[in-house]
């Protein structure tokens, strides 16, 4: 009898360590199923991040006499703060950037406002444009080498750059940022 209850205890043993490897083998598939799955949501918040990228550039648009911001990604750029200096010192808006360039705040301009506005993908925001040609070549020529600036905007996901046109060569104009600075009151531009 002893050897009849030494070969059930055998085997239920065998059974239970079956039961215990099956477990195991259990949990390290779950464990994969977890692994793949926050590896796919990753992956996925990558792809959205890339069908949102907004892409700002900012520059001269010599034949229409105009300074212009253009959004070349692809995804709108919600503009959070902007700042335009001249010399190193912020101006609230452009008739005090002509005025600090020494040039006539009597120019004719037409304007349109980029803080706190939205640029949709492949928009092109003319934020200045000069009436006459000397007017447009004299700001052109004096702003090119004393003025800068710098506009902090975000995408949909509130992923952050800034844009800076007067960085070292060396150094890409638009950087990642954490988000958008809040301007002390005097140091935003305003239009």
């Amino acid at each position: 009898m002893a050897l009849g209850s030494n070969a059930d205890a055998m085997s239920g043993r065998k059974v239970r360590d079956w039961n215990a490897f099956a477990a195991i083998v259990a949990s390290l598939i779950g464990l994969m199923a977890l692994v793949v799955s926050g590896y796919t949501a990753y992956v996925q918040r990558q792809q959205v991040r890339a069908q949102v990228w907004p892409y700002l550039m900012i520059g001269y648009a010599d034949v229409e006499r105009a300074r212009i911001v253009f959004n070349k990604g692809v995804g709108p750029a919600l503009i959070r703060s902007v700042q335009v200096l001249v010399d190193g010192k912020p101006q609230p808006d452009w008739t005090h950037v002509m005025t600090a360039l020494g040039l006539s705040d009597k120019i004719s301009l037409q304007q349109s406002t980029l803080a706190n506005n939205v640029l949709s993908a492949n928009e092109k925001l003319d934020i200045l444009i000069v009436a006459d040609e000397e007017s447009y070549r004299a700001f052109r020529e004096q702003s090119v080498h004393r003025a800068s600036t710098r506009i902090c905007y975000c995408s949909t996901l509130e992923d952050c750059w800034m844009y800076d046109d007067h960085r070292q060569p060396d150094e890409p104009r638009t950087q990642p940022i954490d988000r958008c600075p809040e301007l002390p009151s005097g140091q935003a531009f305003l239009q």
